[in-house]
């Protein structure tokens, strides 16, 4: 149960003053955590600001730079009105001792104008100023009031990050009322710890964040975000300690067959496994003969060849006669893995089969008495597979890909499916040690960091936009020599229309260029279209693919040879590496091309030139953690993954430390969370989200 405390935050922000269908609507889809309901008033006073404006400055019209946030005391003067039907904006002069501005404003009310700006009356006026013709002006400024009136106005104003179609005004209003409905919650810190860092209390913290007095009170360094910073990253390393206390106390099997059948698997593969596949399977296999139940993260730069491994384990737990189910965040990637593991299934004898939620409930009902017969042994899907329905007659394994698409939240409900249930969790993401912990505590974790043999490196190359045609041309002639080609748009969240727009577009001049019919995939196609044009590009019907980030994870084309990613300056480094990652799967040598729109700013320019110089997913990560911190590198907002909102992997390392060494200390000391700290405790797992774990508490 949640602490009645709670209940005010975990209102929908629909209950706030002044949020309506409409805008509660695009405030859940901005700062909401979960994806079908609306967001509460906890998860808006968790959207941080991201920069301040100051209005304290107040330099005179004529010393005011251009670019700068001022505020002015002047005396309105005349109002220039454009004709009726004109386009041209309604202009405002005013006035002070240095000199003289025009007010802008276009598709005004002039009622309103007239009343809000009086000729010959004084103003206090802030917003930003441009120079423009040698002459000052403001469009639409954020505040006019009565010299009377002055004092309302913030000093010192959060800038937040913004959606279309939510102003500024309305959020910061609904963030006023969603603070006055802050309660004083119980202390959750413990006394000493708080002394020594001289932190404010809980809700003190988010006030200032919200309400700051100077600049410093945003950086991540001030005291009031470390506060609310190593809040969140005890609720996270403490629902991950309870996961695993719980998990141990569930007890695991110990299964050490003779190893026929994983001998077989591997002596079906057409390669020869590298050093380090081998190393991991021995690890896994170890792993697997302790009594205890398994929880490793797998870890491979994209091509390592992480479902082999996978596969070779899981081999290891069939052979005891128990079953197996590999998870997979999307249809397409499900798919892939039951074509690629068919194979060697059939040559062993290991029974496989696929869900997906795409099946009939025919199929379905046929798969699920066969997995409750035990006439299957391993189980391909996506999330459809820890659906209620899905039982199993004695689960012995489960393998979750791309972990960082799914929750601590998915990964329980699977591994509770049976007693004792193996978890091993493989990422294509190569995730620094300080992201380790963040996501999966303390998992052990088993890296490939060699690629298969004859696998070449890819070369990478950054092109300006400006030369398009010049690489169309080439793509044309790589085309004749039988190559095939990604060609990759960004997806630009504001809007899914232009984004669409784009690719369709690119999709047409393609066409047009190359004369002959090129595949297009992208996020609003059914799976059947998806399917079917991924079909044609893979049996080389055609020989250009055309996607949104769609095909960022697993999709195995081995001839595929070249991959134009277009405005590469949009994407992370991490997502650059994943579709890169698409090309160089064959033995021909490989190409990415990044496209960029001049001019770079530092940051991009800084994340194309690690990508040319290097192919190590792993040198890659820990450089995009130093570039953008680490809320971002998992992708964020996935619940159970570092979607950290307030916490940042760059500046709360050592924060990070300490929160795993305090989640531990309070488990052994209170391990049902039973004292009054404990209880606390409990409020904090709600609020960021974790109340998952707390379950836990009741079941184990």
């Amino acid at each position: 149960m949640r602490p009645p405390i709670l209940d005010p935050l975990f209102a929908p922000v629909s209950t706030l003053p002044g949020i309506g269908p409409k805008i509660a609507k695009l405030v859940s889809g901005l700062v909401g955590t979960q994806p079908d309901r609306d967001a509460t008033v906890a998860d808006l006073l968790f959207h941080a600001p991201a920069s301040l404006i100051d209005r304290r400055h107040r330099p005179g019209i004529a010393y005011s730079e251009n670019g700068d946030i001022v505020t002015l005391d002047v005396t309105i003067g005349r109002h220039a009105a454009p004709p009726r039907h004109s386009k041209a904006p309604y202009k405002i002069n005013a006035y002070d001792d240095t000199g003289a501005i025009d007010f802008v404003f276009f598709h005004p009310r002039r009622d309103w104008l007239e009343k809000t700006y009086p000729e010959g009356q004084r103003r206090i006026v802030s917003g930003k100023v441009e120079w423009f013709n040698d002459r000052p002006q403001m469009v639409h400024p954020d505040y006019s009031l009565e010299p009377g009136e002055a004092a309302s106005m913030p000093q010192i104003e959060a800038v937040y990050p913004l959606t279309a179609g939510l102003s500024s005004k309305t959020l910061h209003k609904a963030m006023q009322a969603a603070l006055d409905k802050l309660p004083r919650l119980p202390e959750w810190l413990n006394g000493p710890h708080l002394q020594k860092t001289g932190w404010p209390d809980f809700a003190d913290a988010l006030r200032t964040l919200h309400v700051p007095s100077e600049r410093s009170d945003i950086e991540p360094t001030s005291p009031f975000v470390e506060r609310l910073a190593y809040d969140e990253l005890l609720a996270s390393q403490l629902a991950l300690a309870l996961v695993r206390a719980h998990m141990r106390t569930l007890g695991g099997i110990a299964r050490s067959p003779s190893g026929k059948l994983q001998a077989a698997v591997v002596g079906a593969l057409p390669f020869q496994l590298t050093g380090s596949q081998s190393q991991a399977i021995q690890e896994i296999n170890e792993d697997l003969a302790k009594p205890v139940r398994m929880l490793r993260l797998l870890q491979g730069d994209v091509g390592s060849g992480k479902t082999v491994v996978a596969l070779a384990t899981l081999a290891q737990v069939i052979e005891t006669g128990a079953q197996g189910a590999l998870m997979a965040p999307t249809e397409i990637l499900a798919r892939q893995h039951f074509a690629s593991m068919q194979p060697l299934c059939e040559a062993t004898g290991i029974r496989l089969a696929l869900i997906t939620g795409k099946d009939s409930q025919k199929e379905r009902r046929i798969r699920q008495e066969q997995l409750e017969a035990g006439d299957i042994d391993l189980v391909v899907g996506t999330h459809a597979l820890f659906q209620g329905s899905i039982a199993f007659k004695n689960l012995g394994m489960v393998v979750v890909d791309e972990q960082h698409r799914f929750g601590v939240h998915q990964r329980l409900a699977l591994s509770g499916k049976n007693q004792g249930v193996d978890v091993l969790v493989m990422t294509a993401t190569p995730i620094p040690r300080t992201l380790v912990l963040t996501c999966f505590g303390d998992m052990d974790v088993s890296r490939l960091t060699d690629k298969p043999a004859g696998r070449k490196p890819i070369k990478t190359v950054s092109v300006s936009l400006d030369r398009l045609d010049e690489i169309i041309a080439r793509i044309g002639s790589a085309i004749q020599e039988g190559q095939k080609v990604y060609w990759v748009c960004p997806l630009v969240e504001e809007s899914e229309k232009i984004d669409l727009a784009a690719v369709a577009d690119r999709h047409r001049v393609l066409e047009h260029a190359l004369n002959q019919t090129v595949s297009l995939v992208h996020g609003r196609m059914s799976s059947d279209e998806k399917d079917a044009a991924m079909a044609d590009f893979k049996s080389g019907r055609t020989n250009v693919l055309v996607a949104t980030t769609v095909i960022e994870v697993g999709v195995d084309v081995p001839d595929a040879t070249i991959i134009v990613i277009e405005h590469a300056e949009r994407f992370g480094l991490a997502q650059l590496h994943q579709l890169r990652g698409r090309v160089g799967r064959g033995d021909k040598p490989s190409s990415c091309v990044l496209l960029y729109k001049g001019p770079l700013g530092e940051t991009a320019g800084a994340r194309l030139n690690i990508m040319r110089e290097t192919n190590d997913g792993f040198l890659i990560a820990e450089e995009d953690l130093k570039l953008r911190g680490g809320g971002e590198i998992l992708g964020t907002r996935q619940s159970g993954t570092p979607g950290f909102r307030i916490a940042n992997a760059e500046f709360h390392a050592d924060l990070m430390e300490t929160a795993r060494d305090d989640a531990r200390l309070i488990l052994e000391t209170d391990p049902d969370l039973d004292t009054a700290r404990g209880e606390a405790l409990r409020s904090l797992l709600y609020l960021f989200g974790r109340d998952a774990a707390i379950r836990l508490l009741r079941a184990g």
